[in-house]
């Protein structure tokens, strides 16, 4: 897909980070929008921003764990636009700590949107994508998380592992039928967005009554530091991500010098050796509970 003007985008957790700048590089290119987020107020703003930069811009409050409310927006999508073209499957939260130290209410949040809400935004766009036979694209956001294993992060690793091992599932599947729809996995690292102050946005239901463990405590501090050094912005990445668009790339990786540490991941695995602590690359992040 190498033609965005006049097009259809569809948009989760676009209320902030890289779904708000996918929703001003589509609003640029003049693309249509359809946008979603749980954060109402966010989601507001960034409509607002997409229109005032002559976008048509429907924002519609989803929470991606709900099927039905992402059957929903499809539905919307459909009857404000008839069609849809690019899909950004983005929204994710996070939750940290030693793995055993997670709660119930952790795994249901930290799975039902990072997991469950790409599961849902492809059942629910792909058919329509198939059936419209033109060029169409699906960009579903995991991480670097999806190919490491850094302690104190199981969680979210594994949510984004899950994530990596639908999308490339997804390609192949794809390709099977046919269809001039493809897709691209975006495994960005650390980026300042709003990720670490995920908890804002976590249903009552979901929160947990017990205080945070030391362990998670840590987590958060060292994901903050992380990502508010990150030196590329969620604008650049946005960049990146709609040049993997047009040039139909699978992999999405934007922060190539963390390839080292996917490297000693994969070699670990061939060699059948215990694994290595993918932060013992970076130490300048790595704080131990």
């Amino acid at each position: 897909m190498d033609q965005f003007d006049g097009k259809v985008a569809v948009i989760t957790g676009a209320g902030s980070g890289f779904g708000r700048e996918f929703a001003l590089k589509g609003a640029a290119l003049g693309m249509k929008l359809a946008l979603a987020d749980i954060d109402v107020k966010g989601l507001t703003e960034t409509v607002e921003m997409a229109r005032a930069l002559g976008a048509q811009a429907l924002g519609v409050p989803t929470d991606v764990s709900d099927a039905n409310q992402v059957d929903a927006l499809a539905r919307m999508t459909m009857d404000t636009y008839d069609a849809v073209h690019l899909l950004f499957n983005n929204a994710g939260v996070g939750a940290g700590g030693f793995v055993w130290e997670n709660s119930a209410n952790d795994w249901a949040w930290v799975f039902g949107v990072n997991v469950m809400g790409v599961a849902n935004g492809v059942r629910a766009f792909t058919p329509l994508m198939l059936a419209q036979n033109e060029p169409a694209h699906i960009v579903n956001t995991a991480s670097v998380a999806g190919l490491l294993s850094a302690p104190a992060m199981g969680v979210y690793n594994a949510s984004k592992h899950a994530v990596v091992a639908l999308t490339e599932t997804l390609y192949h599947d794809l390709k099977i039928v046919g269809a001039p729809v493809d897709c691209s996995l975006l495994c960005p690292a650390f980026v300042p967005t709003g990720i670490a102050q995920a908890e804002r946005a976590r249903p009552e239901e979901l929160r947990n009554e017990e205080p945070m463990t030391p362990s998670q405590t840590m987590a958060v501090k060292q994901l903050t530091k992380a990502v508010e050094g990150g030196k590329l912005s969620a604008k650049e990445v946005a960049e990146i991500t709609f040049d993997a668009v047009r040039q139909r790339r699978f992999y999405v990786l934007t922060h190539p010098k963390i390839l080292a540490s996917v490297q000693l991941r994969f070699d670990d695995v061939a060699q059948m050796r215990n694994p290595t602590d993918p932060l013992s690359l970076k130490p300048e992040v790595k704080e131990r509970p």
